[in-house]
């Protein structure tokens, strides 16, 4: 059996480098947009002070991007080194969306954010909006292809188990990339990442004004990150309420866990808005619930049951003595490849082999498991529920209240009284970590949620990894976490630099600290 010491630690690491990756994304898909909508504004009212916001916002960009790309390359090459059975049992699939983001989405941006910095003075001014634009579309495409590699992690469409290979292979490679699952999650993460970028641009507008710094620049910029942050706060929500039905028709476990649904209530179910989940006994204490409302988010509909975490772990019972059976029969059909009815009766059982799977943490032979192991499998396909009850109403609970600094901050922009605002402006600014919680927030409840599966009901995760030394990975492990921990302390220190010298770094003689060295030469 592989030691449940290195799963851990391969865990752990692969968990740590994705949410310190994860901390650059969301604000460079968000800022590349704002700067299409900057620059938009540049082209067509031709006012200088569009072109140094997109210039001022750039630079921040880059800077994020670059960072971005040094705490990402590292995670691809994980599959190899750490998870060498994933690689070799689903790689023919998951590796083709990952080979065509490298080879269009990434140079493309690339190419494309070289052009957007060095083409100011070379380029004419609509020609430069288009560099913007494809800067723009060369991160979300980015975004897509990876997207699209996870989102088959969460649900293995188009493709089947080959008995002869012991690999799955992809059947449908249109089924992959338009499957509804990554249609959601695309939408989804990318709306999130607009939401971070029109916050990153907001909050700082928010100091500049409280500072009374570059009053024109910053009113400017925070009237259109408020516009920008409150439609995409709106898409977010919609797009995540999306993806929460796609959770409840295909992984009820982490819905159940999500909502501690202990039993299966009739429909439609309440939602359980407040609580403390007691695993121990199975109930949640002090819970207050709205009647009906969860049935009708989760399932659009009046009459149809949400199952409860108690029935879903005795129907995974069930499902993992058929694996059983299904790992017996393909251990038979190896030996007999041309048997019809080896091959009848492995079809059958087929779609419950990964749970017979399962059994291979407990036990290297599934087909003399005892019933406690049985038992202990089954409960493992429930996500520890604590975990995902208040990290999914701590994600909500900071996406409800970016929605309202959005909103009013808009409001009090177009007033033309948000100068004289300052707690809410002083609220903005505090605000600034609240999207980088909610998108890591949004992570957990995603991947974590999936547990025990690497693949969802295929390959569990126990079984994904490489026949490596704890000792090894704990090394790296402590390695990335030192580099990681180091080039986000470089990144803050660039971000506040220029933050701090503001729009005067642009040497156009317009802003704070330049008029004040004049003047003060003057004097």
């Amino acid at each position: 059996m592989i030691s449940a010491e290195l799963v851990d630690l391969s865990r752990w690491q692969f968990a740590l480098t994705s949410m310190y990756h994860f901390i650059f994304v969301p604000l460079t898909l968000g800022l590349s947009f704002m700067l299409v909508v900057m620059e938009a504004c540049y082209l067509v009212t031709g006012k200088e002070a569009y072109k140094d916001m997109t210039k001022f916002w750039g630079k921040l960009f880059g800077i994020n991007f670059a960072l971005g790309v040094a705490t990402g390359i590292t995670m691809e090459f994980q599959f190899g080194t750490n998870w060498a059975y994933y690689s070799h049992y689903v790689g023919d699939i998951f590796g083709a969306p990952l080979a065509i983001e490298g080879l269009m989405a990434f140079f493309l941006e690339s190419t494309f954010i070289g052009l957007f910095f060095f083409g100011w003075t070379r380029l004419k001014k609509g020609t430069h909006f288009i560099v913007t634009l494809m800067m723009a579309l060369g991160s979300n495409l980015s975004a897509l292809w990876i997207l699209i590699a996870n989102a088959w992690m969460q649900y293995p469409i188009g493709s089947e188990f080959n008995f002869e290979t012991m690999r799955m292979e992809m059947t449908d490679f249109f089924a992959v990339i338009l499957s509804p699952w990554a249609q959601a999650k695309f939408g989804h993460t990318i709306a999130a990442g607009y939401m971070t970028g029109a916050l990153f641009v907001l909050a700082i507008s928010a100091y500049y004004l409280l500072k009374g710094r570059d009053i024109d620049f910053a009113k400017r910029s925070l009237r259109i990150a408020a516009a920008f942050g409150l439609v995409v706060s709106l898409f977010t929500i919609h797009l995540g309420d999306e993806s929460g039905y796609l959770v409840a028709k295909d992984q009820p476990a982490k819905m159940a866990a999500m909502e501690a649904a202990w039993e299966t209530h009739p429909a439609p179910a309440p939602m359980t808005v407040f609580g403390f989940p007691d695993e121990a006994t199975q109930t949640t204490r002090f819970n207050v619930e709205i009647p009906w409302l969860f049935g009708i988010i989760a399932t659009r509909s009046l009459d149809t049951p949400i199952p409860g975490i108690k029935d879903i772990v005795a129907e995974n019972t069930t499902r993992i003595e058929n694996g059983v059976h299904a790992l017996e029969t393909l251990s038979a059909l190896r030996r007999d490849p041309n048997n019809a009815v080896l091959r009848e009766q492995f079809s059958e059982v087929q779609k419950d082999l990964g749970y017979g799977m399962l059994l291979r943490k407990y036990t290297d032979e599934p087909s003399r498991a005892t019933e406690e192991m049985i038992a202990q499998a089954a409960k493992d396909t429930i996500p520890n529920v604590n975990i995902m009850f208040w990290s999914f109403r701590a994600m909500v609970g900071c996406g409800i209240a970016l929605l309202l600094i959005f909103a009013l901050n808009l409001y009090f922009s177009v007033k033309g009284s948000i100068v004289s605002k300052r707690t809410l402006l002083k609220l903005t600014f505090f605000a600034l970590p609240l999207p980088w919680i909610a998108c890591e927030l949004g992570w957990l409840v995603a991947e974590y949620g999936r547990q025990p599966w690497s693949i969802y009901e295929v390959l569990p995760t126990h079984l994904s990894t490489s026949t490596l030394s704890a000792s090894s990975v704990m090394g790296s492990l402590i390695g990335f976490v030192v580099l990681y921990s180091a080039l986000l302390v470089v990144e803050m220190w660039l971000m506040k630099r220029l933050v701090k010298t503001g729009p005067s770094f642009l040497g156009t003689g317009r802003y704070f600290f330049e008029q004040n060295q004049t003047n003060g030469k003057g004097e």
